[in-house]
């Protein structure tokens, strides 16, 4: 199985580089992957670098803690629609979730998906630090937002994405909303395991590439040719 367009390729850690940017949208480029989830600072050049290309850019609001005030929220998603971002992957708060103030919760996400319109909100809900009950819940809050996504983890709490957790989104939102793993999947296999159980899209910061596939090693040859040209 190609698994290539399930993949939103992400680079999000503290340090990163332009030059680290600029290998992460070649690679995206090279082995065909959905998009690239990256910091606001780094939308307006990624959108230069994929031009031409079917890769997405998502960019993220509220990241990774998500407690700032839904204002700011809201001005961090329409600065990253301004610069080119494709689609929104906005944080929760958690505190309002645990705080079971489920009006301010929904509140947070409604007025990032009015802010952004008909562009794709993705809501990263955290699953390490909630029970089922909580998984459920924020599932039913996000879809009385008219979210687009449940994504499981930011990869910055004490654990990511688990195939239970998946199931238990999917059985609740059913095919009302797409659902995204991300956090802790590093290989092909790992990747297929939860296409299997029908998430949508898959969030790594690893090179995950498709077994037994040609396509995939000319490109990658493409690609050490390319890099070898800017980098001498």
């Amino acid at each position: 199985m190609d698994i290539s367009n399930f993949i939103d390729y992400t680079l999000l850690k503290p340090s990163t580089t332009e030059h680290e940017i600029i290998e992460l949208c070649n690679e995206a480029k090279v082995n065909g992957f959905y998009s690239v989830c990256i910091s606001s600072c780094y939308v307006s050049l990624a959108k230069q670098l994929l031009k031409g290309s079917d890769v997405k850019v998502v960019t993220v609001v509220g990241f990774p803690m998500g407690s700032m005030s839904t204002l700011s929220k809201v001005f961090e998603a329409e600065n990253g629609i301004k610069n080119g971002a494709d689609e929104i992957d906005m944080v929760i708060n958690l505190g309002y979730l645990k705080s079971r103030n489920f009006v301010s919760v929904l509140k947070d996400i409604s007025d990032v998906k009015l802010a952004i319109g008909k562009i794709p909100l993705k809501v990263t809900i955290e699953i390490s630090e909630l029970n089922k009950n909580e998984i459920i819940k924020v599932s039913e809050i996000c879809l009385d937002a008219k979210a687009d996504f449940i994504k499981t983890s930011t990869g910055f709490s004490k654990s990511g994405a688990t195939l239970a957790a998946v199931k238990i989104i999917k059985k609740t939102v059913r095919d009302k909303a797409r659902i995204q793993a991300s956090g802790g999947i590093v290989d092909f296999d790992t990747a297929l395991k939860y296409i299997d159980v029908r998430a949508d899209r898959i969030g790594t910061s690893k090179l995950i590439k498709n077994k037994n596939n040609k396509r995939q090693i000319r490109n990658t040859k493409v690609y050490k040719a390319y890099t070898e040209t800017i980098l001498h």
